[in-house]
């Protein structure tokens, strides 16, 4: 007569199956830390991109509401990056917004620095720069920087 099969009472995991988890978990934390940084500057991206569109509805507000005037005829528009939050007309400014003004006769240059906005008049965008073709009186555009990829900074034109 033959002896029964014997369960083994041996449990647990194989050192290979330890392994594997490891391994899984370890890619797993490698995606989220690549993903993280990139999902941040995306998001401060995206509010700077708000900001800029804000405040070209505060300017293109204060022309409709001015009979086509741009605020700097009338003082309230500074040709330098104030600290202060200006009113124009209905919409303000947002206070992590600095700007200044630069008549657009000739192509805007982005301002070099991510917290601060260069706005035109008589300038239109083409691509990512801004132009005087094309433009007209009531044309205006916002030149600003957003973040790139390895700390670099990207030039950006929207126009109103």
């Amino acid at each position: 007569m033959k002896a029964p099969l014997q369960k083994s009472k041996n449990s647990g995991f194989t050192i290979i199956e330890v392994m594997i988890v490891l391994a899984i978990a370890g890619l797993i934390l490698a995606i989220v830390f690549l993903a993280v940084p990139a999902l941040q500057r995306t998001s401060r991206n995206t509010q700077r991109k708000n900001d800029v569109s804000s405040l070209l509805s505060s300017v293109s507000n204060y022309e409709d509401n001015n009979a086509g005037a741009f605020p700097l005829v009338s003082g309230q528009f500074s040709t330098e990056f104030p600290n202060d939050t200006p009113n124009l007309g209905y919409y303000t400014i947002p206070a992590n917004v600095t700007w200044k003004y630069q008549a657009a006769a000739t192509a805007i240059a982005a301002p070099g620095n991510l917290d601060q906005v260069v706005v035109g008049n008589y300038a239109k965008c083409a691509g990512n720069a801004s132009t005087a073709a094309g433009a007209t009186a009531r044309s205006v555009v916002a030149v600003f920087d957003v973040e790139g990829s390895g700390g670099t900074m990207v030039a950006q034109c929207t126009e109103s």
